[in-house]
């Protein structure tokens, strides 16, 4: 079996879909406010959710009215999408999405932008969006001052089963650096996410790192295990806490 890094990043999630689905957090109602301010009324909009994974994405941004492209290479991951009324589904990469030039007002990743070749993501962006439209990437990234959440991410480090986009920080000079797009700027909202001790298991699994089976996913499993015994509430459940990072530019 390949190793995770091995993995083409299309095909990352296959095996760990249903987790994905069930058990990876959305995102603040406040961040999608500031995504769209500005844009003007929702209804007239078109966004495009490229690396949209299972959509939880793309639903989150269609509530707020607009018409939703969703974007995603892997079919599993697709073929698992609850439906939504605003949001149309298509196959494609971030490089090559297939959309037609000037065509979106809003180009949002979430959570895969660390997964894509940047500079060519970046260049297949500015030509679907139109002038002045506006790029978003979004990542839900674990809180560290948090004491239960600091816990749960030691479980994954010492397990050496930590994601991408937890391990490495973000560059926004790549935004600028694509040449079309203005200084990105960084909001921050917060978040959280409510578990029940099979929830905060099956949420670790759902990470393309971390292991589904062998010593090293048992490892995972019983001290998850205990630490959701050692932290869970009266109704038996804990929290992991989030900072959601907003990173918004405009196209030139």
């Amino acid at each position: 079996m390949p190793l995770a890094d091995d993995l083409d990043p299309t095909e990352r999630f296959t095996d760990r879909v249903a987790d994905y689905v069930k058990y990876r957090p959305s995102y603040p109602a406040k961040a999608r406010d500031a995504i769209v301010a500005g844009l003007g009324r929702p209804s007239t909009l078109v966004a495009a959710d490229i690396g949209a994974g299972t959509g939880i994405s793309a639903r989150w941004l269609a509530d707020s009215g607009m018409r939703v492209v969703a974007v995603e290479p892997n079919l599993s991951m697709r073929s698992a999408a609850e439906p939504h009324a605003r949001v149309a589904w298509r196959h494609g990469t971030a490089e090559s999405t297939g959309l037609p030039d000037a065509s979106v007002d809003l180009l949002l990743s979430a959570q895969a932008f660390h997964w894509f070749r940047a500079e060519e993501a970046l260049r297949e962006f500015a030509r679907i969006l139109r002038r002045r439209a506006r790029l978003a990437l979004i990542w839900n990234q674990r809180n560290r001052a948090d004491p239960f959440t600091a816990a749960y991410r030691r479980v994954l480090v010492e397990a050496d089963a930590e994601g991408l986009a937890e391990q490495k920080s973000f560059d926004p000079e790549i935004i600028l650096r694509a040449g079309v797009f203005t200084a990105p700027r960084l909001l921050e909202f917060a978040n959280q996410q409510v578990l029940d001790g099979e929830g905060l298991i099956r949420r670790a699994m759902s990470g393309s790192h971390v292991p589904k089976t062998g010593p090293t996913a048992q490892q995972i499993i019983e001290r998850l295990a205990d630490l959701h015994g050692r932290h869970a509430d009266a109704a038996g459940c804990v929290t992991l806490v989030y900072t959601t990072l907003v990173y918004l530019s405009e196209r030139e």
